[in-house]
Protein backbone atom coordinates (compact mmCIF):
# COMPACT_ATOMS: atom_id res chain seq x y z
CA UNK A 1 0.00 0.00 0.00
CA UNK A 2 3.07 2.22 0.08
CA UNK A 3 3.19 4.81 -2.67
CA UNK A 4 5.16 7.76 -3.85
CA UNK A 5 5.54 10.71 -1.52
CA UNK A 6 2.84 13.34 -1.88
CA UNK A 7 3.42 17.05 -1.20
CA UNK A 8 1.85 18.23 2.02
CA UNK A 9 -0.93 20.76 1.70
CA UNK A 10 1.02 23.08 3.99
CA UNK A 11 3.87 23.16 1.47
CA UNK A 12 1.43 23.92 -1.35
CA UNK A 13 -0.06 26.74 0.72
CA UNK A 14 3.42 28.13 1.34
CA UNK A 15 4.07 28.19 -2.42
CA UNK A 16 0.76 30.01 -3.01
CA UNK A 17 1.55 32.61 -0.34
CA UNK A 18 5.02 33.12 -1.78
CA UNK A 19 3.47 33.84 -5.19
CA UNK A 20 1.21 36.50 -3.66
CA UNK A 21 4.13 38.10 -1.86
CA UNK A 22 6.27 38.11 -5.00
CA UNK A 23 3.56 39.89 -7.01
CA UNK A 24 2.97 42.47 -4.27
CA UNK A 25 6.64 43.51 -4.18
CA UNK A 26 6.10 45.52 -7.38
CA UNK A 27 3.51 47.75 -5.70
CA UNK A 28 4.50 51.14 -4.24
CA UNK A 29 5.33 51.28 -0.56
CA UNK A 30 2.80 52.97 1.76
CA UNK A 31 5.14 55.91 2.27
CA UNK A 32 5.47 56.47 -1.47
CA UNK A 33 1.68 56.30 -1.89
CA UNK A 34 1.27 58.89 0.85
CA UNK A 35 3.84 61.16 -0.80
CA UNK A 36 1.92 60.96 -4.07
CA UNK A 37 -1.24 62.17 -2.32
CA UNK A 38 0.59 65.11 -0.71
CA UNK A 39 2.28 66.10 -3.98
CA UNK A 40 -1.06 66.02 -5.81
CA UNK A 41 -2.63 68.31 -3.20
CA UNK A 42 0.38 70.65 -3.40
CA UNK A 43 0.01 70.84 -7.17
CA UNK A 44 -3.62 71.94 -6.88
CA UNK A 45 -2.65 74.51 -4.24
CA UNK A 46 0.13 75.74 -6.53
CA UNK A 47 -2.32 76.17 -9.43
CA UNK A 48 -4.62 78.25 -7.25
CA UNK A 49 -1.67 80.35 -6.09
CA UNK A 50 -0.72 81.06 -9.70
CA UNK A 51 -4.33 82.01 -10.49
CA UNK A 52 -4.37 84.47 -7.59
CA UNK A 53 -1.05 86.03 -8.61
CA UNK A 54 -2.14 86.31 -12.24
CA UNK A 55 -5.29 88.16 -11.12
CA UNK A 56 -3.08 90.94 -9.66
CA UNK A 57 -3.94 90.37 -6.00
CA UNK A 58 -1.40 92.20 -3.82
CA UNK A 59 -0.70 93.41 -0.31
CA UNK A 60 -2.92 92.34 2.59
CA UNK A 61 -5.36 90.61 0.23
CA UNK A 62 -2.56 88.39 -1.08
CA UNK A 63 -1.38 87.61 2.48
CA UNK A 64 -4.94 86.70 3.50
CA UNK A 65 -5.35 84.50 0.40
CA UNK A 66 -2.12 82.63 1.08
CA UNK A 67 -3.13 82.16 4.73
CA UNK A 68 -6.42 80.64 3.61
CA UNK A 69 -4.55 78.39 1.16
CA UNK A 70 -2.34 77.16 4.01
CA UNK A 71 -5.39 76.47 6.16
CA UNK A 72 -7.14 74.53 3.37
CA UNK A 73 -3.95 72.55 2.65
CA UNK A 74 -3.59 71.63 6.35
CA UNK A 75 -7.22 70.61 6.66
CA UNK A 76 -6.99 68.50 3.51
CA UNK A 77 -3.94 66.67 4.84
CA UNK A 78 -5.88 66.02 8.05
CA UNK A 79 -8.82 64.61 6.10
CA UNK A 80 -6.54 62.41 3.97
CA UNK A 81 -4.85 60.79 6.96
CA UNK A 82 -5.39 57.02 7.40
CA UNK A 83 -8.31 56.36 9.69
CA UNK A 84 -9.76 59.86 9.41
CA UNK A 85 -13.16 58.37 8.57
CA UNK A 86 -13.19 56.67 11.98
CA UNK A 87 -12.74 59.95 13.87
CA UNK A 88 -15.63 61.06 16.12
CA UNK A 89 -18.55 62.55 14.20
CA UNK A 90 -18.29 65.85 16.09
CA UNK A 91 -14.65 66.29 15.07
CA UNK A 92 -15.38 65.45 11.42
CA UNK A 93 -18.30 67.88 11.37
CA UNK A 94 -16.15 70.64 12.87
CA UNK A 95 -13.24 70.24 10.44
CA UNK A 96 -15.58 69.97 7.45
CA UNK A 97 -17.38 73.12 8.60
CA UNK A 98 -14.09 75.02 8.87
CA UNK A 99 -13.01 73.78 5.44
CA UNK A 100 -16.36 74.88 3.97
CA UNK A 101 -15.84 78.36 5.47
CA UNK A 102 -12.34 78.62 3.98
CA UNK A 103 -13.76 77.39 0.67
CA UNK A 104 -16.70 79.76 0.21
CA UNK A 105 -15.77 82.97 2.09
CA UNK A 106 -12.68 83.76 -0.08
CA UNK A 107 -14.92 83.42 -3.16
CA UNK A 108 -16.44 86.81 -2.25
CA UNK A 109 -13.12 88.54 -2.91
CA UNK A 110 -11.23 86.17 -5.19
CA UNK A 111 -14.18 84.80 -7.17
CA UNK A 112 -13.32 82.20 -9.82
CA UNK A 113 -9.58 82.27 -9.03
CA UNK A 114 -10.42 80.52 -5.75
CA UNK A 115 -12.80 77.97 -7.27
CA UNK A 116 -10.31 75.10 -7.38
CA UNK A 117 -10.36 74.89 -3.57
CA UNK A 118 -13.96 73.66 -3.72
CA UNK A 119 -12.61 70.41 -5.18
CA UNK A 120 -10.83 69.70 -1.89
CA UNK A 121 -14.08 70.20 0.01
CA UNK A 122 -15.87 67.83 -2.38
CA UNK A 123 -13.16 65.19 -1.86
CA UNK A 124 -13.26 65.60 1.93
CA UNK A 125 -17.02 65.07 1.95
CA UNK A 126 -16.53 61.76 0.15
CA UNK A 127 -13.73 60.74 2.51
CA UNK A 128 -15.39 61.55 5.83
CA UNK A 129 -19.15 61.09 5.38
CA UNK A 130 -21.33 58.04 4.74
CA UNK A 131 -21.57 57.18 1.05
CA UNK A 132 -25.10 58.42 0.32
CA UNK A 133 -24.70 61.73 2.18
CA UNK A 134 -21.14 62.22 0.92
CA UNK A 135 -22.01 61.79 -2.76
CA UNK A 136 -25.07 64.03 -2.42
CA UNK A 137 -23.07 66.88 -0.90
CA UNK A 138 -20.26 66.25 -3.38
CA UNK A 139 -22.72 66.93 -6.21
CA UNK A 140 -24.05 70.03 -4.44
CA UNK A 141 -20.53 71.47 -4.18
CA UNK A 142 -20.01 70.91 -7.90
CA UNK A 143 -23.31 72.60 -8.78
CA UNK A 144 -22.49 75.56 -6.49
CA UNK A 145 -19.43 76.32 -8.60
CA UNK A 146 -21.71 77.23 -11.50
CA UNK A 147 -22.55 80.49 -9.71
CA UNK A 148 -19.25 82.46 -9.33
CA UNK A 149 -18.52 82.83 -13.08
CA UNK A 150 -22.12 83.91 -13.71
CA UNK A 151 -21.85 86.60 -11.02
CA UNK A 152 -18.73 87.87 -12.78
CA UNK A 153 -20.58 88.03 -16.08
CA UNK A 154 -18.52 85.27 -17.68
CA UNK A 155 -19.87 82.90 -20.35
CA UNK A 156 -21.81 79.81 -19.28
CA UNK A 157 -18.99 77.63 -20.54
CA UNK A 158 -16.76 79.06 -17.78
CA UNK A 159 -19.34 78.02 -15.19
CA UNK A 160 -19.46 74.50 -16.60
CA UNK A 161 -15.67 74.37 -16.70
CA UNK A 162 -15.35 75.42 -13.03
CA UNK A 163 -18.01 72.94 -11.91
CA UNK A 164 -16.38 70.16 -13.90
CA UNK A 165 -12.88 70.86 -12.55
CA UNK A 166 -14.26 70.99 -9.01
CA UNK A 167 -15.84 67.57 -9.34
CA UNK A 168 -12.68 66.19 -10.99
CA UNK A 169 -10.46 67.54 -8.20
CA UNK A 170 -12.75 65.96 -5.63
CA UNK A 171 -12.59 62.59 -7.39
CA UNK A 172 -8.79 62.73 -7.73
CA UNK A 173 -8.38 63.63 -4.05
CA UNK A 174 -10.79 60.91 -2.95
CA UNK A 175 -9.33 58.28 -5.29
CA UNK A 176 -5.68 58.90 -4.46
CA UNK A 177 -6.41 58.86 -0.73
CA UNK A 178 -8.32 55.60 -0.95
CA UNK A 179 -5.61 54.02 -3.10
CA UNK A 180 -3.02 55.10 -0.56
CA UNK A 181 -5.01 53.38 2.17
CA UNK A 182 -5.36 50.25 0.04
CA UNK A 183 -1.59 50.12 -0.50
CA UNK A 184 -1.06 50.39 3.26
CA UNK A 185 -3.59 47.64 3.96
CA UNK A 186 -2.03 45.44 1.27
CA UNK A 187 1.43 45.78 2.76
CA UNK A 188 0.07 45.02 6.22
CA UNK A 189 -1.73 41.99 4.79
CA UNK A 190 1.48 40.86 3.13
CA UNK A 191 3.23 40.95 6.49
CA UNK A 192 0.35 39.03 8.04
CA UNK A 193 0.53 36.44 5.24
CA UNK A 194 4.23 36.01 5.87
CA UNK A 195 3.70 35.49 9.59
CA UNK A 196 0.76 33.16 8.94
CA UNK A 197 2.79 31.09 6.47
CA UNK A 198 5.64 30.74 8.98
CA UNK A 199 3.22 29.85 11.78
CA UNK A 200 1.39 27.33 9.60
CA UNK A 201 4.63 25.63 8.61
CA UNK A 202 5.77 25.48 12.25
CA UNK A 203 2.47 23.89 13.22
CA UNK A 204 2.69 21.45 10.33
CA UNK A 205 6.22 20.53 11.39
CA UNK A 206 5.19 20.08 15.04
CA UNK A 207 2.15 17.94 14.17
CA UNK A 208 4.04 15.75 11.74
CA UNK A 209 6.91 15.24 14.16
CA UNK A 210 4.45 14.19 16.85
CA UNK A 211 2.52 11.86 14.58
CA UNK A 212 5.62 10.26 13.04
CA UNK A 213 8.15 10.20 15.88
CA UNK A 214 6.04 9.83 19.03
CA UNK A 215 5.34 6.23 18.17
CA UNK A 216 8.90 5.44 17.06
CA UNK A 217 10.48 6.88 20.20
CA UNK A 218 8.02 4.97 22.40
CA UNK A 219 8.84 1.77 20.50
CA UNK A 220 12.58 2.33 20.89
CA UNK A 221 12.18 2.92 24.62
CA UNK A 222 10.10 -0.23 25.08
CA UNK A 223 12.43 -2.41 23.06
CA UNK A 224 15.40 -0.95 24.93
CA UNK A 225 13.85 -2.07 28.21
CA UNK A 226 13.14 -5.49 26.72
CA UNK A 227 16.75 -5.80 25.55
CA UNK A 228 18.00 -5.04 29.06
CA UNK A 229 15.86 -7.87 30.42
CA UNK A 230 16.87 -10.34 27.70
CA UNK A 231 20.62 -9.73 27.58
CA UNK A 232 21.64 -11.78 30.67
CA UNK A 233 19.74 -14.98 29.83
CA UNK A 234 18.62 -14.69 26.18
CA UNK A 235 21.32 -12.90 24.16
CA UNK A 236 20.00 -14.27 20.85
CA UNK A 237 16.53 -12.80 21.45
CA UNK A 238 18.16 -9.55 22.60
CA UNK A 239 20.11 -9.43 19.35
CA UNK A 240 16.85 -9.72 17.37
CA UNK A 241 15.33 -6.88 19.38
CA UNK A 242 18.44 -4.75 18.75
CA UNK A 243 17.93 -5.34 15.04
CA UNK A 244 14.34 -4.10 15.42
CA UNK A 245 15.57 -1.00 17.25
CA UNK A 246 18.00 -0.25 14.42
CA UNK A 247 15.19 -0.65 11.87
CA UNK A 248 12.90 1.69 13.80
CA UNK A 249 15.75 4.21 14.24
CA UNK A 250 16.46 4.26 10.51
CA UNK A 251 12.76 4.71 9.81
CA UNK A 252 12.64 7.58 12.31
CA UNK A 253 15.55 9.28 10.57
CA UNK A 254 13.76 8.93 7.23
CA UNK A 255 10.58 10.35 8.81
CA UNK A 256 12.47 13.40 10.06
CA UNK A 257 13.79 14.05 6.57
CA UNK A 258 10.30 13.74 5.11
CA UNK A 259 8.86 16.17 7.65
CA UNK A 260 11.63 18.68 7.01
CA UNK A 261 11.02 18.57 3.26
CA UNK A 262 7.24 18.74 3.58
CA UNK A 263 6.75 15.41 1.77
CA UNK A 264 5.63 12.23 3.50
CA UNK A 265 3.47 9.18 3.02
CA UNK A 266 2.78 6.22 5.28
CA UNK A 267 1.79 2.62 4.59
CA UNK A 268 -1.06 1.19 6.67
CA UNK A 269 0.18 -2.39 6.09
CA UNK A 270 3.62 -1.53 7.45
CA UNK A 271 2.10 0.27 10.43
CA UNK A 272 0.01 -2.79 11.32
CA UNK A 273 3.11 -5.01 11.26
CA UNK A 274 5.04 -2.49 13.34
CA UNK A 275 2.16 -2.17 15.82
CA UNK A 276 2.09 -5.94 16.38
CA UNK A 277 5.83 -5.95 17.11
CA UNK A 278 5.73 -3.02 19.51
CA UNK A 279 2.66 -4.27 21.38
CA UNK A 280 4.29 -7.67 21.71
CA UNK A 281 7.42 -6.07 23.15
CA UNK A 282 5.20 -4.33 25.72
CA UNK A 283 3.60 -7.71 26.56
CA UNK A 284 0.25 -6.62 25.13
CA UNK A 285 -1.67 -9.21 23.12
CA UNK A 286 -2.27 -7.82 19.62
CA UNK A 287 -5.33 -9.13 17.74
CA UNK A 288 -5.75 -7.94 14.16
CA UNK A 289 -8.55 -8.32 11.64
CA UNK A 290 -7.72 -6.71 8.27
CA UNK A 291 -10.28 -6.98 5.49
CA UNK A 292 -9.79 -4.16 3.05
CA UNK A 293 -8.68 -3.53 -0.53
CA UNK A 294 -6.51 -0.77 -1.97
CA UNK A 295 -7.21 2.75 -0.73
CA UNK A 296 -6.00 6.12 -1.97
CA UNK A 297 -2.56 7.31 -0.71
CA UNK A 298 -4.03 10.20 1.35
CA UNK A 299 -6.43 7.78 3.09
CA UNK A 300 -3.64 5.25 3.71
CA UNK A 301 -1.52 7.98 5.28
CA UNK A 302 -4.33 9.24 7.50
CA UNK A 303 -5.31 5.73 8.64
CA UNK A 304 -1.67 4.87 9.35
CA UNK A 305 -1.38 8.10 11.37
CA UNK A 306 -4.50 7.20 13.36
CA UNK A 307 -3.17 3.70 14.06
CA UNK A 308 0.25 5.01 15.07
CA UNK A 309 -1.25 7.60 17.45
CA UNK A 310 -3.69 5.08 18.91
CA UNK A 311 -0.95 2.50 19.61
CA UNK A 312 1.33 5.19 21.04
CA UNK A 313 -1.38 6.21 23.49
CA UNK A 314 -2.03 2.59 24.45
CA UNK A 315 1.63 2.32 25.39
CA UNK A 316 1.82 5.68 27.16
CA UNK A 317 -1.50 6.12 28.88
CA UNK A 318 -3.05 2.72 29.54
CA UNK A 319 -2.43 -0.56 31.33
CA UNK A 320 -3.73 -2.71 28.52
CA UNK A 321 -3.26 -6.46 28.30
CA UNK A 322 -5.02 -6.77 24.96
CA UNK A 323 -5.34 -4.50 21.92
CA UNK A 324 -7.65 -5.21 18.98
CA UNK A 325 -6.94 -3.63 15.59
CA UNK A 326 -9.65 -3.96 12.96
CA UNK A 327 -9.67 -2.49 9.44
CA UNK A 328 -12.70 -3.34 7.32
CA UNK A 329 -13.92 -1.94 4.01
CA UNK A 330 -17.61 -2.10 3.14
CA UNK A 331 -19.38 -0.26 0.31
CA UNK A 332 -16.41 2.04 -0.25
CA UNK A 333 -16.16 3.02 3.43
CA UNK A 334 -13.13 1.99 5.49
CA UNK A 335 -13.55 1.54 9.23
CA UNK A 336 -10.39 1.39 11.34
CA UNK A 337 -10.94 0.47 14.99
CA UNK A 338 -8.31 0.30 17.75
CA UNK A 339 -9.57 -0.93 21.14
CA UNK A 340 -7.69 -1.66 24.35
CA UNK A 341 -8.79 -2.95 27.75
CA UNK A 342 -6.46 -0.85 29.85
CA UNK A 343 -8.36 2.38 30.50
CA UNK A 344 -7.28 3.84 33.83
CA UNK A 345 -8.79 6.61 35.92
CA UNK A 346 -8.13 9.94 34.23
CA UNK A 347 -7.20 8.29 30.92
CA UNK A 348 -6.81 10.79 28.12
CA UNK A 349 -5.50 10.75 24.58
CA UNK A 350 -2.40 12.90 25.07
CA UNK A 351 -0.94 15.86 26.86
CA UNK A 352 -2.79 19.11 26.24
CA UNK A 353 0.53 20.63 25.23
CA UNK A 354 1.51 17.97 22.72
CA UNK A 355 0.03 19.75 19.71
CA UNK A 356 -1.66 16.56 18.49
CA UNK A 357 -3.89 13.85 19.95
CA UNK A 358 -7.50 13.16 19.10
CA UNK A 359 -8.17 16.71 17.92
CA UNK A 360 -5.37 16.55 15.40
CA UNK A 361 -6.47 13.14 14.14
CA UNK A 362 -10.01 14.47 13.68
CA UNK A 363 -8.67 17.33 11.55
CA UNK A 364 -6.68 14.97 9.35
CA UNK A 365 -9.69 12.70 8.84
CA UNK A 366 -12.06 15.57 8.00
CA UNK A 367 -9.58 16.72 5.36
CA UNK A 368 -10.20 13.46 3.43
CA UNK A 369 -13.93 13.31 4.10
CA UNK A 370 -13.79 11.08 7.18
CA UNK A 371 -14.59 11.34 10.87
CA UNK A 372 -13.20 10.19 14.20
CA UNK A 373 -15.19 8.57 17.00
CA UNK A 374 -14.17 7.86 20.58
CA UNK A 375 -16.06 5.20 22.48
CA UNK A 376 -15.75 4.07 26.11
CA UNK A 377 -17.20 0.64 26.69
CA UNK A 378 -17.82 -1.46 29.81
CA UNK A 379 -14.86 -3.27 31.25
CA UNK A 380 -12.37 -0.40 30.97
CA UNK A 381 -12.38 -0.65 27.17
CA UNK A 382 -11.37 2.39 25.13
CA UNK A 383 -12.09 2.28 21.38
CA UNK A 384 -10.89 4.69 18.72
CA UNK A 385 -12.80 4.46 15.42
CA UNK A 386 -11.88 6.18 12.14
CA UNK A 387 -14.37 6.15 9.25
CA UNK A 388 -13.20 7.38 5.86
CA UNK A 389 -14.05 6.84 2.14
CA UNK A 390 -11.59 4.42 0.54
CA UNK A 391 -10.97 6.79 -2.38
CA UNK A 392 -10.92 9.99 -0.32
CA UNK A 393 -8.70 12.87 -1.42
CA UNK A 394 -7.55 15.94 0.47
CA UNK A 395 -10.12 18.75 0.37
CA UNK A 396 -8.25 22.11 0.16
CA UNK A 397 -11.12 23.84 1.99
CA UNK A 398 -10.66 21.45 4.91
CA UNK A 399 -6.89 21.33 4.76
CA UNK A 400 -5.56 20.10 8.07
CA UNK A 401 -2.82 22.73 8.15
CA UNK A 402 -5.22 25.65 8.15
CA UNK A 403 -7.64 23.85 10.49
CA UNK A 404 -4.77 22.96 12.79
CA UNK A 405 -3.67 26.56 12.93
CA UNK A 406 -7.15 27.73 13.92
CA UNK A 407 -7.35 25.01 16.59
CA UNK A 408 -3.92 25.98 17.93
CA UNK A 409 -4.80 29.68 18.08
CA UNK A 410 -8.09 28.91 19.82
CA UNK A 411 -6.31 27.29 22.78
Amino acid sequence: MAGRLEPSTAASEAVRVEGILRRSRDLPAPRMARVIVIVAILCYVGITTLNILSAGVEGPALAAALTCLGAVFTLQLLHCRPGSRRAPAARRTLTLGIQAAFTYLPLVALKSQWGAMAGFLAGSLLLLLPARLGWTLYGCVGVSMLVPPLLEGRPVVDSVYLAQTTLLTGLVTFGLTRLSELVRVLHESRDELTRAAVTRERLRFARDLHDLLGYSLSAIALKGELICRLLPDHPDKAKKEIHDVLTISRQSLADVRRVASGYWHMSLDEEIVSARSVLSAAKIEAVTDIRMAQVSPPVATVLATVLREAVTNVLRHSRAARCEITAVEEDGLVTLSVANDGVTEGYRDSSPHSGSGLGNLGLRLRAVGGELRVEREPGQVFRLVALVPADGEVDPDLDEAAEGERAWLAV
